[in-house]
């Protein structure tokens, strides 16, 4: 089993900064690809950005260049740096553990960007 628990959140103004921590707790080999994902009311929940252990990354175009993913093993931290925000990006994030052929989530926190 594992937990996660997110920090960050709240608002910010379009074209500023905010950045969102997530913490894993639990057996440590389930820790694995970690990865933050958001959801806007009636659509589906998107992937942001994901992290494995060794560092690869992945960010989908529509982040790319504005939002970086790291991770510090030793803390089984993962971070979400978004930078450049845009209304648009205006969601409940998400903190996954893909682990142990399980689906680990976070209890989300929203981001708001105002116009």
């Amino acid at each position: 089993q594992v937990q996660l628990v997110e920090s960050g959140g709240g608002l910010v103004p379009a074209g500023g900064s905010m950045r969102l921590s997530c913490a894993a707790s639990g057996d440590p080999s389930c820790i694995s690809v970690m990865g933050w994902y958001r959801q806007v009311p009636g659509k589906e929940r998107e992937l942001v950005a994901a992290i494995t252990r060794a560092g690869t990354t992945y960010d989908p175009v529509y982040v790319k260049g504005r939002f970086t993913i790291s991770r510090d093993n030793a803390k089984n931290t993962v971070f979400l740096q978004m930078d450049s925000l845009k209304p648009e990006d205006t969601a409940v994030y998400y903190c996954n553990n893909k682990g142990c052929g399980n689906d680990y989530w976070g209890q989300g926190t929203q981001v708001t960007v105002s116009s």
